[in-house]
């Protein structure tokens, strides 16, 4: 067989998990006419057409349903052939695809991405920060980092991080002008610089001391959806930012952000990184693990 036609197989594979051209693009790193063009020859070689598609979506046909329930597994056992391989390298090579969410990124990755890559060349990393929920699965990755709180049970979770705290800063100017912040209720006097999320949804910030538990949502002119961006607004002087501590670190470091409402910041859980329990654990995840671990 040739390998022209293994990948046009593998490409109907990733347009079969996704239903979807653009999607099956994107997993892998094509352009869409690439795609069409694969699954077009593939049909036109095996004289059986696999796919109905329209405009606004893709379907298996019958044949389709058959030839995946055939295929999927042969080529789930020569991944994991060559996964196999890896006991024999001194470094893992291939590609590791993850998820994690934008505002944790930077601090996460920062100090990771470059020396990981520097002491194995032969490994790639392709990582999508979004704070969309993502069905990792579903989307083609290898593994996806949240907090423990929201993993399904169908995952296996290796804990990678310490405890994340979520505090409200402003800069100094602005808070010498504006009444005391004493407890959460007083924030109806300030302006809040609003994170939305990707579903459109706005982020309540959650305040905790003492066993009291209090939601606000905040009112401003600045609704955003990155959190340096909103680290670098309240900097400004433009309002309150509630974001993660590390987020904004170097802020608080040089003095151009202070904390407010310390005592009642909330804590969230520790940082998993969590892959299918069914998924063989690559070479090249494990060493991310593992360096992201330490």
């Amino acid at each position: 067989m040739r390998a022209s036609e293994l990948g046009e197989m593998s490409t109907f594979l990733a347009v079969a998990k996704h239903r979807s051209f653009r999607k099956a693009a994107t997993e892998r790193g094509v352009a869409s006419s690439a795609v069409s063009h694969a699954i077009r020859s593939l049909e036109e070689r095996i004289g059986v057409r696999l796919l109905q598609r329209t405009t606004r979506s893709v379907a298996l046909t019958d044949a389709g349903e058959r030839f995946l329930a055939e295929l999927a597994p042969a080529f789930d056992q020569i991944a994991r052939a060559q996964e196999s391989l890896n006991t024999f390298r001194e470094t893992p090579f291939g590609t590791v695809r993850i998820n994690l969410p934008t505002s944790i990124a930077p601090f996460l990755l920062r100090d990771v991405m470059v020396s990981l890559i520097d002491e194995n060349p032969g490994l790639n990393l392709d990582i999508v920060a979004t704070d969309r929920l993502v069905d990792i699965v579903e989307e083609g990755f290898d593994a996806g980092i949240r907090f423990g709180e929201v993993l399904s049970q169908d995952m296996v979770a290796v804990r990678i991080g310490p405890v994340q705290r979520l505090v409200v800063v402003g800069s100094p100017a602005y808070l010498r002008t504006k009444a005391p912040l004493e407890h959460p209720r007083d924030l109806a006097r300030h302006v809040g610089i609003r994170y939305r999320f990707p579903s459109g949804k706005m982020f309540n910030w959650r305040f905790e001391r003492d066993g009291e538990a209090i939601e606000v949502a905040v009112d401003g002119p600045i609704t955003l959806d990155d959190q340096e961006l909103m680290v670098e607004a309240a900097a400004k002087g433009g309002g309150l930012a509630y974001v993660w501590e590390d987020r904004a670190r170097h802020r608080l470091d040089d003095g151009t952000l202070a904390i407010c409402l310390g005592d009642w910041s909330p804590v969230k859980g520790d940082l998993f990184l969590y892959y299918p329990s069914r998924r063989h654990l690559s070479g090249g995840l494990r060493v991310l693990i593992d360096r992201l671990r330490a």
